[in-house]
């Protein structure tokens, strides 16, 4: 009985052997295949992602010294790293230093220049909105002081809406906007709705209720 028994599972054994070779046989290169698939796709995702990053880190670095130089008052050298950045960046960082290199014009005086820059980034439908819509935003705060209250509306009554995450900011340069132009009420109502919004930051609701005082205390909006 021990010697049936051993031979039964010996022949089991071949059994199983031969399954076990067919198998591998049949599906082996297969199985080969799809393993060296997914060490090769692993590699190139990690190459891929150690590439992008390096990219990334040198647009960084040669934006943060761009708006060193900047800061330092090195504006026509600030502006040339920027023009550099714009050609040769990668990621958003190309907008960006379109955007900031439009500040430092502005800084320098060349306002005009400065919100027509603007203004084509914001035009650029290849540029993500929120982009888009901080290059609107910006443009209109220049506009306070050297356009109109049209001027200022035409780029951000659509970013003062609720919801809006740049309506604080937005509501405040058509505030500013209509106080200089004398449209008082108007002027008072938006400061009135910056200080009511819980979630404005708390300078913009500051300085919204510095400015409802002030229209209050002169009388215009009455």
């Amino acid at each position: 009985m021990a010697d049936d028994d051993t031979f039964i599972r010996e022949v089991n054994e071949e059994i199983r052997k031969e399954q076990a070779k067919a198998i591998w046989d049949r599906y082996g290169p297969i199985l080969i295949g799809l393993a060296l698939f997914v060490v090769l796709a692993t590699s190139a995702y990690v190459g891929y992602r150690y590439w992008d990053e390096s990219r990334a880190n040198t647009s960084g670095d040669a934006y943060s010294q761009a708006l060193r130089l900047a800061n330092e008052g090195k504006e026509d050298d600030a502006l040339a790293a920027l023009a550099e950045i714009e050609k040769s960046g990668y990621g958003a960082y190309p907008v960006l230093a379109r955007m900031r290199s439009a500040t430092v014009k502005a800084d320098k005086g060349d306002v005009a220049t400065a919100v027509s820059e603007l203004d084509a980034v914001a035009a650029d439908g290849s540029i993500p909105q929120s982009l888009r819509d901080m290059a609107r935003l910006r443009a209109a705060l220049l506009l306070v002081d050297t356009g109109s209250y049209a001027d200022v509306s035409s780029r951000v009554e659509a970013l003062a809406v609720d919801g809006n995450a740049l309506r604080h900011s937005a509501r405040e340069a058509l505030g500013l906007s209509a106080w200089k132009e004398g449209k008082a009420a108007d002027a008072l109502k938006l400061f009135e709705q910056i200080v009511a919004d819980q979630a404005a930051p708390q300078n913009v609701r500051q300085r919204a209720t510095l400015m409802s005082e002030l229209i209050r205390g002169s009388g215009g909006a009455s």
